[in-house]
């Protein structure tokens, strides 16, 4: 079902999801969610690109994303996210030829954006087609040729100052982080900027 997906992003070696019956049993029965997980849970592609959620952390990765959008803690599944720690989702409120469509959190834009695919057409597909955008590729390589080292399965790529409060899309404002911290702090500041008028200062000396 994922055969494309598999033939242009290598598997990187190491750290996989351990395969248990539990791990299995935990992952919601939402369109091909629970097979893509007993096959591809925890594993990490072309160099910690893309990742995909362990099964068993997929409420705490519903969390994570919860806290900075609340509308969507009902609908939505965690299933992968990538070296600047952006997590897409399947979200059941919406629909992509009769399954979920997937949803894309963005920490650093503070902004939830979808896109026209299901599970499968979104490795088969969109990331075949359109990987550059999904990914962000170049930035990626740019990053790993300036001497920046690859995130592990539980650190990303942050930005120093979010793009939503005025930062620049340049590696020269990114820095390896712990992607539970990123995550925790950029949802405290996407919540604090919900709302206000552009240019509004936000003090991020009160966020902890």
């Amino acid at each position: 079902m994922f055969e494309d997906f598999e033939k242009t992003f290598p598997r990187d070696e190491g750290r996989t999801a351990a395969r248990t019956m539990t791990d299995a049993n935990s992952v919601p029965e939402i369109g091909a969610l629970r097979q893509f997980m007993t096959k591809f849970g925890g594993a990490s592609f072309c160099n910690g690109l893309y990742r995909v959620v362990e099964p068993r952390s997929i409420s705490q990765w519903l969390d994570r994303v919860s806290l900075a959008f609340p509308d969507f803690r009902t609908t939505v599944t965690c299933f992968g996210y990538d070296w600047l720690g952006r997590v897409f989702a399947l979200d059941t409120a919406q629909s992509e030829q009769g399954q979920p469509s997937v949803v894309m959190f963005e920490p650093g834009t503070g902004e939830a954006l979808d896109i026209p695919s299901n599970l499968e057409t979104f490795h088969n597909r969109e990331l075949q087609r359109h990987g550059e955008a999904a990914l962000a590729i170049s930035f990626y390589n740019k990053w790993l040729q300036s001497g920046g080292a690859a995130p592990r399965h539980y650190q990303c790529i942050g930005y120093k100052v979010p793009l939503f409060l005025g930062g620049i899309d340049d590696i020269g404002n990114l820095s390896l982080d712990d992607i539970a911290v990123y995550w925790h702090i950029s949802a405290q500041i996407i919540q604090k900027a919900r709302g206000l008028p552009a240019g509004t200062r936000i003090d991020r000396t009160s966020i902890g």
